[in-house]
């Protein structure tokens, strides 16, 4: 099977896809919660949309929004920087051997879905779509 520019192999295992939701659950809890010793952290309401782990599941790499996607300049910095707390609550409620390295990237989800509301909506498109 040829590979492509999209698909670099297979894709996440079913441990890779628990162990990723466990996290993404965990996380979220901590910051709803606001189990972290950071007030500017605690101010702000996160949504953790998805957690992806490398397939050693040593990295796990979560996709944060901020809620109303006000301060989104603001999440990752104050996410990094009580990265190690944020990585003990993982490792007690998670029960790994050893507890991922969180890495912390903007969840662009939703830009993209309204980047395809747009393109459904020209005329064109609608056009080829009805035919």
């Amino acid at each position: 099977m040829a590979k492509n520019k999209f698909h670099d192999g297979p894709g996440p295992s079913q441990r890779q896809l628990r162990v990723g939701e466990l996290i993404r659950r965990t996380l979220s809890e901590v910051l709803a919660r606001g189990d972290v010793h950071d007030p500017d952290l605690n101010r702000m309401s996160i949504t953790v949309g998805e957690v992806r782990t490398s397939p050693d599941l040593k990295i796990a790499t979560a996709y944060v929004l901020p809620l109303g996607g006000k301060g989104q300049d603001d999440v990752i910095e104050l996410l990094a920087r009580n990265k190690g707390e944020l990585r003990r609550a993982v490792g007690k409620k998670v029960g790994l051997k050893f507890s991922p390295d969180l890495r912390f990237r903007l969840d662009d989800t939703f830009d993209r879905l309204d980047d395809t509301r747009r393109m459904f909506d020209q005329d064109a498109v609608r056009r080829d779509l009805d035919e």
